[in-house]
């Protein structure tokens, strides 16, 4: 009986993996396709980003409207700003995946795999299905699910709980940070913001983490400051301060089938490989401080 049941679970790992191997190398390939048709034909017209017949065709947005007491909102500004919008429900409840999926896609003109490959992540790691389940907002803020410490535009979980809150004090240092044309943002900024971010992080927050995934978390949400939005702060200022989408915009990518994945992750691996602080030591060294005072403390402070 206990060999039928090893048996049994040495398959089922096999094939959810060979599932999982399959599933990716099909998404993977016909992403690398959709990178290869937006080299070979005309982008949008500027104005013409978002299709005609969909909220936002030429820079019309529908009215901003700002979370009332009891909506769900999370710790990313780009979908807080779409429910404050209503391109997704304003409450920020009740929302299915693959609705997710088609409203980013409109509106922030993803790739269908992009705008795939994240919700179905995100119902992975919720335990739910991509197909048939719902989520509020909040959920995705379950700590090192999707959300995770060292964020530019919020405070660590362990100081405050409710994500859906706006550091407005990290949100005005990155917009002060560009080094680029009329003080836009740069891969450099973002790698320097990231790097001071995670050492300020460790030292504040005695429970401190920051698996590899989410350090790639953490670069992929500055990388789209940089790509969709052009790292212009003018655009920055209303979507990270008040989670507005400003009158006249429209996404900076105008490829005809969207940012890829791998596209994407040409602005994703620059801005995460050249944090220093990575490889200076200040990450590793950041917060010890903490451990040095307590081995410190005299015996007889300690036995108080």
């Amino acid at each position: 009986m206990a060999i039928l049941v090893v048996l049994r679970r040495v398959l089922s790992g096999i094939a959810s993996s060979l599932k999982g191997f399959l599933a990716n190398t099909l998404l993977f390939s016909l992403d690398f396709l959709l990178t290869l048709y937006n080299l070979i034909t005309p982008n949008r017209a500027v104005g013409r980003v978002v299709q005609a017949g969909n909220p936002g065709h030429g820079g019309r947005w529908p009215a901003y409207v700002p979370p009332r007491e009891g909506d769900s909102r999370c710790s990313c500004p780009a979908l807080n700003a779409m429910a404050n919008h209503g391109l997704l429900p304003h409450n920020g409840k009740n929302i299915k995946f693959t609705e997710l999926t088609s409203a980013v896609r409109r509106v922030y003109n993803f790739a269908p795999t992009f705008c795939y490959y994240v919700p179905n992540y995100i119902a992975t790691a919720l335990v739910r299905d991509y197909r048939s389940d719902r989520f509020d907002l909040s959920d995705i803020d379950a700590h090192n699910c999707i959300e995770h410490d060292a964020s530019l535009t919020r405070i660590d979980t362990y100081h405050d709980q409710d994500q859906g809150k706006i550091a407005h004090d990290f949100v005005e240092e990155v917009l002060s940070s560009g080094t680029g044309p009329e003080g836009n943002l740069t891969k450099a900024d973002l790698s320097r913001l990231l790097g001071k971010r995670r050492v300020e992080a460790k030292q504040r927050n005695p429970k401190f983490s920051l698996a590899f995934i989410h350090k790639m978390f953490g670069s992929s949400n500055g990388s789209t400051l940089l790509t969709i939005f052009g790292g212009r702060v003018k655009d920055l200022r209303p979507i990270l301060g008040e989670e507005r989408i400003p009158d006249g915009w429209e996404p900076r990518i105008r490829h005809r089938m969207g940012l890829t994945i791998l596209e994407f992750n040409f602005t994703v691996l620059p801005v995460e490989l050249n944090i220093k602080e990575e490889v200076d030591g200040s990450i590793a060294r950041a917060g010890q401080e903490r451990y040095l005072a307590v081995d410190s403390e005299p015996e007889t402070d300690k036995k108080a």
